[in-house]
């Protein structure tokens, strides 16, 4: 899945390197970035509610929530912070949503599948606070470090995603303090809750860490709160109701 994902990417950054070769520039975005890591370290568990139009695994979830409609029951419901899916064929997403979702007092998260220092100056242009980089997909450890250094050097907050404990310290060695634990299993698009129970006792005081997959009620959070992680990056359960405000509010213990 990876690998078609990482395909899927590829007449993006043509485009982004014809836009080099002609001296052409992405303007970086001037206006405030809340800071990504600060609102996770928030008193109590904080949920991050994302927008995802449709995925791999459930097809389409829910064609008729717009993201205009999306931002205001998130912020009703409570959200710390926003993740938006910006890619387009596997998962409905647009980069042009990063910009309905600003302007709220909180952070988004730039969720896409980036490996290209371009996509970097990409993500600079928008008002994200963060950046996803998965480790799977930026699979060397020089390159993580690098692509870690550059985004920071933008002000973007880089997040790193892991999905088995094996990359844990490869992430840790490039220069990773906000880590997310993926709880899937992305060969067979199933979903283990118990990657994120054998992992966060390992979790470092410096470090901040994000539950994503399979969190879908108020037990869930409490109990991987109480293990541990900061942070509750939840998509299609929300995403899913008729009402996702209500939903968030739901999911809070």
């Amino acid at each position: 899945m990876l690998d078609k994902f990482m395909q899927a990417k590829a007449g993006e950054l043509k485009t982004l390197r014809e836009l080099k070769a002609g001296d052409g520039t992405l303007e970086e975005f001037k206006g405030p970035r809340p800071g990504f890591r600060q609102a996770l370290e928030a008193p109590g568990p904080v949920i991050i509610a994302e927008y995802k139009r449709a995925s791999p695994s459930r097809g389409i979830i829910n064609e008729s929530l717009s993201p205009q409609k999306a931002v205001q029951e998130f912020v009703s419901g409570g959200a710390g912070a926003f993740s938006v899916l910006t890619e387009e064929e596997y998962f409905g997403g647009s980069l042009e949503y990063l910009d309905i979702f600003a302007g709220h007092g909180v952070p988004i998260l730039r969720k896409d599948f980036i490996f290209d220092f371009l996509q970097v100056e990409q993500t600079a242009s928008t008002p994200a606070s963060a950046l996803l980089l998965i480790a799977r997909v930026v699979n060397d450890p020089g390159l993580l470090s690098d692509l870690i250094r550059v985004s920071r050097s933008y002000n973007l907050e880089p997040v790193v995603e892991i999905f088995e404990p094996g990359e844990l310290d490869m992430v840790r060695q490039a220069g990773a303090d906000i880590i997310m634990v993926n709880n899937r299993d992305l060969d067979r698009l199933t979903v283990d809750l118990d990657m994120s129970r054998s992992l966060v006792p390992q979790k470092k005081p410096q470090e901040v860490w994000i539950c994503a997959s399979g969190i879908d009620n108020s037990a869930h959070v409490d109990e991987f709160y109480r293990l541990g992680f900061d942070a509750f990056l939840i998509g299609t359960s929300i995403m899913s109701c008729a009402g996702p405000g209500e939903k968030l509010k739901e999911l809070f213990p």
